[in-house]
């Protein structure tokens, strides 16, 4: 992805260190963590959550209430926050934000309306968001009372290493997949779902409105990645790397790595199949209607 030297964001919140606020401009680098004890099946079950993009893992934690085939990557670039490379992820996610302003803006005008952009806090091992408290191994979340996204940005070398989704578009997929959440709050998609998981009959109905809810953020995260070539940040590779992570998350290959066994009922993000199509739908239609998921069979 060509991001060097380009425009980044300010709606930056660093709070990493001190454990206080204040807006981009400091902290410290996140150090490169060693993988906890446990066994692979603890560490796929945190990657399950870590992948929930905000919504699924904080209520799983009591937080938040309501609220394929195989890619290989033809060119796969180390990308920031990688280990074994310089670590400039903080000027990367600046950028990779900065980009979602521009496509999002410029979206909403097109439909009349204003798109209020949300910020992004950077936080290293716990934060306490609108949403509650959250750790590290929460992963990557949006939360939509207080219109914020928040990560800790050691989770992209987990990304790399063990969800083996290498290279800087993947890691540009995750921000963008949270920023789709928040479009999906400001549209009034998230507070319709919320309502409908909580007048489900059981988990596995709460379960399948969740997936359509990801699906729909992964969507959205491939109409960024249209915009996003079309503006020609593009590069060769980049398009494979999201693909990739895309199909490396899915609840079946998750399961299937972690238990040995797929339960269907319990997904709450989407085959591997199911994530690469649907960003697959944003990026090749670039139209915010193919990213329907709510209508029909997904």
């Amino acid at each position: 992805m060509r991001w060097e030297g380009r425009r980044q964001s300010d709606n930056v919140e660093d709070v990493r260190g001190s454990g206080g606020g204040g807006m981009r401009g400091g902290g410290m680098r996140i150090p490169i963590r060693a993988g906890g004890g446990g066994g692979i099946g603890l560490i796929v079950i945190a990657l399950v959550l870590w992948f929930g993009f905000g919504i699924n893992p904080l209520q799983f934690l009591g937080m938040l209430e309501g609220g394929g085939g195989n890619y290989e990557t033809s060119q796969t670039s180390q990308g920031p926050g990688v280990q074994g490379t310089p670590d400039k992820t903080d000027d990367f996610v600046a950028t990779v934000l900065a980009d979602t302003e521009d496509v999002w803006t410029k979206r909403f005008q097109d439909m009349g309306q204003t798109y209020k952009k949300p910020v992004l806090v950077l936080f290293d091992g716990q934060v306490n968001s609108a949403c509650g408290f959250a750790q590290s191994a929460t992963g990557p979340f949006y939360c939509p009372r207080d219109t914020k996204l928040y990560i800790d940005l050691s989770f992209f070398r987990q990304l790399s290493g063990q969800l083996n989704a290498p290279g800087d578009f993947a890691q540009a997929y995750v921000v963008a997949h949270e920023v789709g959440h928040h479009v999906q709050n400001l549209l009034g998609t998230l507070p319709k779902t919320d309502e409908a998981r909580q007048r489900a009959s059981d988990e596995a109905q709460a379960n399948a409105i969740s997936v359509r809810v990801e699906l729909q953020a992964d969507c959205y995260a491939g109409i960024f990645a249209h915009d996003d070539q079309d503006a020609g940040y593009i590069e060769t590779g980049d398009i494979d790397e999201a693909l990739n992570a895309a199909n490396r998350i899915g609840d079946d290959t998750l399961q299937r790595e972690s238990q040995g066994r797929v339960v269907p009922d319990s997904f709450t993000h989407g085959t591997s199949a199911q994530r690469v199509s649907w960003f697959r739908k944003g990026l090749e239609s670039g139209d915010m209607k193919a990213c329907d998921t709510f209508a029909g069979n997904l």
